[in-house]
């Protein structure tokens, strides 16, 4: 292939690529095999799931940190590159979505129910069971603030820099150089046209297979925490059969919501997600401590920067510790399997902005949210731990999905914060859901924009089952190592993700006119 040659042509001329059998049956009977033996092993499914997670942390948590920080260096390496003037569907592709509801959209998909679930909880946990010695004395004070950095590394730059590149990778070999909507695209520049035959079938299903389990592993996080709410509000009983009965009529909204459509559902839930979200924080902001909470938010931002290259590379060493393994490398997993979902959604809504543009809307601003997010909750949280009357590290150790509402306990109106609480992770998981059933139906169906509703009911109804089965046979450690598992061979992809990228971009179509250079030709592929 000469150096500017066009990397495949208009979806319309690849009929072969249409339908996809092979990625849709595969993937299908991977997970619902998988399915089958959580319900036939249930019993025996926790001490397996433990093992998993144990073995793949302790051997390969160093490849997770250096992944991440691998693609981090590249977001920012194409933030200040020539490459940054592309625009993603060609120089006249004008925006599909406005600026807001463009950030709605990425925030509801990037992290939805997890900043529920762990806003509270994280911080606290960190606060009251270090994992290291703080910088400075071990003295309450610098427990918070430690406790807040470890928090900011495991929501920041870095899951929203996973799910940049693929994101990425995807608009711009879909959108630019007019290949399916596929993970398998992005490896054209270097498989070719294999990327139509089993090797990229098998990329697709690996993609396929990470999504539906990241997705899993949020909603199940998701409805442990209503039944949490639901408890707290109308003392609704926890356990498994009440959150299978809930995931079952919640998946019934997602799959409302993914019959409706992109803009129609997906895109007014996300934006109602972010209003009551931020009439939720807004009301903590002004009835908690108002001034700590802004003062901490400067102060923890500093200390994350300040602290940034021994946060995102420390591996326990020297200290042999496993802490990281259900936090640090947990998380990278989880976001890693959830980038193929997170990367094609916001591929698919980011049309018409530049890479510049793309990268700073993905990479910083989510994460400023985030921050402040975890701030309000998390430092409010801390505050009442240490100048008011406490309880906080004692709901957390007791239960994390009920953290959440012990805290809100604190706060006048506790009811109705409640029950505002619960209807945002009920929105989020039903976002999450229809979003990922989009995703996978996207994949499977050869990268269409707008696949077969069917197939879209289908992968909802799975991710429900999947959600329900991991509960079930181990509740947070299932969750847990589902991320994990699904993410490191994801995390390999990843890498060459960057390579496929880097070197489609070398010859992109604008930049060799601007160079006086022949365009590339527009040869389909074989």
């Amino acid at each position: 292939m000469s150096e500017h040659q066009e990397y495949g042509v208009k979806r319309t001329q690849h009929p072969q690529f249409q339908v996809n059998p092979p990625t849709f049956f595969i993937s299908a009977a991977i997970i619902l095999g998988f399915a089958a033996i959580g319900i036939i092993f249930t019993e025996s499914a926790s001490d397996i799931f433990g093992a998993i997670q144990a073995g793949i942390a302790n051997y390969t948590g160093w490849f997770f940190i250096l992944v991440v920080n691998i693609v981090l260096g590249y977001s920012i390496y194409l933030l200040f590159s020539r490459y940054g003037k592309i625009r993603l569907g060609g120089p006249d592709q004008k925006p599909e979505f406005t600026t807001l509801g463009w950030f709605a959209m990425l925030f509801s998909a990037g992290m939805g129910i997890g900043l529920l679930f762990y806003g509270v909880a994280e911080p606290m946990y960190h606060f009251t069971s270090p994992p290291t010695v703080p910088p400075g004395s071990p003295e309450e004070a610098q427990r918070a603030q430690h406790a807040m950095g470890l928090t900011f590394l495991h929501w920041g730059l870095h899951p929203w820099a996973v799910y940049a590149v693929i994101a990425l990778g995807l608009a711009y070999f879909g959108f630019n150089r007019g290949m399916p909507l596929s993970i398998r695209s992005i490896f054209y520049p270097l498989i070719g046209n294999r990327i139509y035959g089993a090797p990229g079938h098998a990329i697709d299903i690996l993609a396929t297979v990470a999504t539906l389990f990241g997705v899993a592993t949020s909603l199940g996080l998701g409805v442990s925490q209503v039944n949490a709410g639901l408890n707290s509000v109308f003392g609704l009983p926890e356990g498994p059969l009440v959150q299978a009965v809930l995931i079952a009529i919640i998946t019934a909204f997602a799959t409302i919501s993914v019959v409706v459509g992109l803009d129609g559902g997906i895109r007014r839930l996300s934006e109602m997600n972010m209003i009551i979200a931020g009439a939720l924080l807004l009301f903590l902001l002004v009835l908690g401590p108002t001034i700590f909470i802004l003062e901490a938010y400067i102060e923890n931002i500093g200390y994350y920067v300040q602290h940034f290259p021994h946060l995102a590379t420390w591996a326990e060493t020297y200290t042999r510790g496993d802490w990281q393994n259900a936090w640090t490398v947990f998380y990278y997993g989880w976001w890693i399997s959830w980038s193929p979902f997170v990367g094609m959604f916001v591929a698919r809504v980011s049309k018409g902005r530049t890479i510049n543009q793309f990268i700073l809307g993905v990479l910083f601003v989510p994460t400023l949210v985030t921050f402040l997010w975890m701030t309000i909750m998390g430092d409010s949280a801390l505050y009442i731990e240490m100048f008011g009357d406490g309880g906080i590290a004692a709901a957390v150790s007791e239960s994390v999905p009920k953290a959440l509402f012990a805290f809100l306990d604190n706060f006048p109106l506790a009811m109705v914060t409640s029950i505002l609480a619960t209807i945002v992770i009920i929105t989020f998981f039903v976002t999450s859901s229809d979003s990922g059933s989009l995703v996978i139906d996207i994949i499977t169906a050869g990268g269409l924009e707008d696949p077969p509703t069917g197939q879209r009911i289908f992968w909802a109804v799975t991710e429900g089952v999947v959600a329900a089965v991991l509960l079930a046979g181990g509740g947070l450690t299932a969750l847990q190592t589902a991320a994990i598992t699904t993410g490191l061979p994801f995390a390999v992809l990843l890498l060459i993700v960057c390579v496929g990228l880097q070197k489609g971009l070398k010859t992109d179509p604008m930049l060799a006119a601007e160079r006086g250079e022949p365009a590339p030709s527009m040869k389909p592929a074989e």
